[in-house]
Parts: structure tokens; C-alpha cells; sequence
């Protein structure tokens, strides 16, 4: 049921407003200029994205071309994730984190903690996308490089990456605006292991919106 509610206008109007559990995935269909707005609600919190175009799904967000076509491997206000052809998908018209959100490191995954931690971890965003894609159709095989928003990947003069501790803080936010019909999956990711969710994952929230 839409309602009214202050967002980033008096007028604006809220279509969904769902605060996504930790370690939990989400998914929802964002019409061409509505917003998506994801809330890291106690900081800290990565959250590993992806978007499909609703007229043809294997027109995906590719990492490449919005790298490539940003000139930059990180993610802030005004950058466009492109699709695989090319396609302007979403644009970033708000972020308060710092313009620092991670394109490189992709999902965690069960299989790698068991390579990286040696631990058989229950849950991963692998696992998380597989599960909420199902749900519309798609397969493991759509899950490709994901963005981490709230991420901190720092890249070294050697070329050296690791997880850092996210600059995010209690409240930062970033909103999209989709510039196509797109769904929107998300995992709030479950990794306990690295600063990716602080060592300990929380809840974060999602609001789509037309703006005034």
C-alpha cells in the first residue's frame, strides 16, 4: 500500500519501506524513475547488490563496463551502473558514505570461507542470491559480480586489496534511481569472519520512493 512520507520531499511517495533482517537477502522490482534507498541502519553493514533489466534479465549490471565507464572502482553520488550492453541501469543520486562502496570483491561464499577462514559457514550472499533469484526465475548461473555498498576494499600501490572496516556509519544511506524497470536483489550479508558486516551482521533498511 503506497503512502506519504518524507524521503527526500514532503511529497514523496513510498511504495515499500522493509527493513531487511541480518544475514537475510531481499529482492524487488523498481520501476524506471523510482529510487531505491538502502539505509545501513547501525553501521558497518555490507550489503552485496545486484539488478536485472525486467524486459530482459540476462541484461545484467556488469562490474566491467561500470567500472570502465565511471573511470573509477568505487562507487558514489553520481556514478551509473551499466549492463552488460551497455545500458544505463541505476544512478546514484544520493550517498552519504563517502563515494567508497566496492566493486571488486564480489559475494562471499561457503565454499571460499572454507578456503579463507577454514570454517564451514551455514550462510552466505552466494547462497542468498541463489535462493531470492529463484524466486523470480533465475539460477546460480545469474549471479555475477556483485557491488558491496557500505564496503571498504582499500587498494594498495602493489595492487594488494583486502577487506577493511567500513567507513559507514549508523544512518548512511544511498539512493538509486533506476533509469530502466530493474530488479533489485540484494544480501545483507552473513559474513562474520572479515569487517565486511563489522563481525557481527545487523539489520539495514530499504525504501523505494517516487520522488517530487
Amino acid at each position: 500500500m503506497e503512502k506519504t512520507a518524507s524521503t527526500s520531499s514532503p511529497s514523496a511517495i513510498i511504495h515499500e519501506d522493509t527493513v531487511v533482517p541480518a544475514c537475510e537477502p531481499w529482492s524487488a522490482h523498481v520501476k524506471k524513475g523510482n529510487v531505491l534507498r538502502l539505509i545501513d541502519i547501525e553501521g558497518q553493514q555490507a550489503v552485496d547488490f545486484l539488478c536485472y533489466s525486467m524486459a530482459d534479465p540476462s541484461d545484467r549490471y556488469n562490474a566491467a563496463n561500470t567500472m570502465k565507464l565511471n573511470k573509477n572502482i568505487y562507487l558514489g553520488k553520481g556514478c551509473v551502473l551499466w549492463s552488460v550492453r551497455a545500458k544505463p541501469m541505476m544512478t546514484i543520486i544520493e550517498d552519504t558514505c563517502a563515494s567508497s562502496h566496492d566493486t571488486l570483491y564480489g559475494c562471499c561464499s561457503i565454499e571460499i570461507d572454507k578456503v579463507r577462514f577454514d570454517k564451514t559457514n551455514t550462510r552466505s550472499c552466494q547462497s542468498n542470491f541463489e535462493a531470492e533469484l529463484a524466486k523470480h526465475g533465475l539460477g546460480p548461473k545469474d549471479v555475477v559480480a556483485n557491488i558491496n555498498f557500505f564496503m571498504y576494499v582499500p587498494v594498495q600501490p602493489n595492487g594488494a586489496v583486502a577487506i577493511a572496516d567500513s567507513l559507514s556509519k549508523p544512518g548512511d544511506h544511498i539512493d538509486l534511481k533506476a533509469d530502466m524497470d530493474v530488479l533489485t536483489v540484494i544480501s545483507n550479508c552473513p559474513e562474520r569472519d572479515n569487517p565486511a558486516a563489522g563481525f557481527e551482521p545487523t539489520p539495514i533498511r530499504a525504501i523505494i520512493y517516487t520522488p517530487e
